[in-house]
């Protein structure tokens, strides 16, 4: 009786925390000490992969923490599989037994029941032969019992703390990024804010383009496979089947050898979440971890909640940078238009000034386009500017910027370019234009050009324009359907000199 009472008093202590870690270390030490055992595990079960792993042991060989034990393997999975106590007085010369421990010489294993539910095993090993007489192993099935309740009283506890705090977390995440507007900042935003309310070791947000999917932001400490930018097919092993079926995929048991697709070296599990707004796919939200079984599915409808929100942001983040685009954009041929180009110019001075790097400018105007205009009326005339400004657009890098800035002119900003390079781009597209038909139009129609670069001709936005614009003026000056550089700036030269 005087063991039973002081078992309760032991079990009474394992009861009166509801933090599963302390849990677990309260009924190992209580297991170790009151019945003197060697050593003593918390083996639960995955039931992912019907395997039982050490959550918690002391006095385990170094080297074991990662085993995985099947049901039909050693004596915890005996225990497991037949749900009752299973006893080797002698491990050695039981062909059950699997090693944790070399000093080890008896071992009984007791299932872990939570109403007929096995949750693991409770595995305790002693370093004497028959070291368990039934009176033990009775006592260990009351201690398991008890043992069995706190765990799952812990679990429960747990489970409402996550729940709370993934609610607490899908609100701060709705808060922050409905009042993000730029797409760049929501995506890096959203994908941290992910990572830290779920604990999760990466986050990444890939977005649909045309035929290809994009890693757009990313936030973890996972080792990246793929750059940030980095594409592939939108019909790409797990990625499409997610895309195409709109649900949610979830992969919880991973291994290198098995694995479709991996975004990040160390991935074990990943769960994959559409992100969709108002019918509309726009990419996928990622969740990966290092370790096997992280993702619970009482978890998918907040992580589904939080993927619906920033569907929503990103959504509403498109549709505020369809708008900026719209008052960036001329009316008539669809290409930016001079305050754009203006803007554009002030951030590219900075950093060519910051980096040492170059920058030209471009100023084309269309010989004679009043006189088009006159003789062949406005609708074809602005057919013609149409025109112009597709093919300037197309026979570009795509980091340069054109731009209508004006009537008949056009301004091309050439970034990581001298004006040498500047003038031959110039050339080239006043030779394209003279060369084109223009459907309508019964004689030619050309451009003439005039180029500056920085710092030679200016090192301010308003200098490097005067300067384009005079190298525009003496290429009319000259007989038009030619490009002229504009002259050297000594004043340019002077500034740059004392900044340098």
């Amino acid at each position: 009786m005087q063991r039973i009472a002081l078992l309760y008093d032991a079990s009474q202590a394992v009861l009166s925390s509801l933090d599963s870690d302390e849990v677990l270390r309260q009924i190992l030490v209580i297991a170790r000490n009151y019945f003197h055992l060697k050593n003593v595990a918390i083996l639960l079960l995955d039931t992912s992969t019907q395997e039982l792993y050490p959550r918690s042991q002391i006095g385990w060989d170094p080297g074991f923490d990662n085993i995985r034990i099947r049901l039909d393997q050693g004596i915890p999975g005996a225990a497991a599989s037949e749900k009752r106590p299973v006893y080797s007085p002698d491990v050695r010369q039981d062909a059950r037994y699997v090693s944790t421990c070399k000093a080890t010489l008896s071992q009984v294993a007791i299932p872990l029941m939570v109403r007929q539910e096995l949750v693991g095993v409770l595995d305790c090993q002693s370093d004497n032969i028959d070291h368990f007489d039934d009176e033990t192993v009775d006592l260990l099935m009351l201690f398991s019992t008890q043992a069995s309740m706190a765990l799952q009283n812990a679990k429960l506890y747990s489970t409402e703390r996550r729940r709370a705090a993934q609610m607490e977390a899908i609100s701060a995440i709705a808060q922050q990024t409905t009042a993000v507007l730029d797409i760049e900042h929501l995506l890096s935003k959203s994908c941290m804010l992910v990572q830290q309310a779920f604990q999760v070791s990466q986050v990444a947000i890939l977005l649909k383009e045309e035929e290809e999917l994009v890693l757009r932001s990313h936030h973890g400490s996972l080792t990246a496979r793929v750059p940030e930018g980095g594409k592939f097919a939108v019909s790409e092993g797990k990625f499409g089947e997610a895309l195409t079926s709109g649900k949610t995929i979830v992969d919880n048991d991973l291994v290198p050898h098995t694995m479709d697709f991996r975004l990040y070296e160390e991935t074990r599990s990943r769960v994959i979440i559409p992100l969709v707004s108002f019918g509309q796919s726009l990419g996928l939200l990622l969740l990966a971890c290092g370790e096997s079984g992280c993702f619970n599915p009482h978890d998918l409808a907040p992580l589904e909640s939080v993927a619906d929100i920033c569907a929503t942001a990103i959504q509403n983040a498109y549709y505020v940078e369809r708008v900026r685009q719209l008052a960036y954009r001329d009316g008539l041929t669809g290409i930016f238009n001079r305050r754009f180009f203006e803007m554009r110019m002030t951030v590219e001075i900075d950093r060519a000034q910051r980096f040492g790097s170059g920058l030209a400018v471009i100023m084309i105007d269309i010989d004679q386009f009043k006189s088009l205009n006159d003789d062949f009326g406005h609708l074809l005339g602005d057919e013609v500017l149409r025109q112009v400004s597709s093919m300037l657009h197309q026979q570009v890098r795509k980091i340069d910027v054109v731009c209508r800035y004006g009537g008949e002119e056009f301004a091309i900003l050439l970034a990581q370019a001298n004006a040498k390079d500047a003038f031959d781009v110039a050339d080239k597209l006043r030779a394209s234009v003279e060369a084109w038909a223009f459907p309508g139009v019964p004689r030619p129609v050309t451009i003439s050009a005039g180029v500056a670069g920085y710092p030679d001709h200016g090192v301010t936005r308003d200098d490097l324009m005067k300067a384009a614009d005079e190298g525009l003026y003496a290429a009319k000056q000259g007989g038009r359907n030619r490009v002229f550089m504009a002259p050297a700036n000594k004043r340019a030269h002077q500034h740059h000199a004392g900044k340098l």
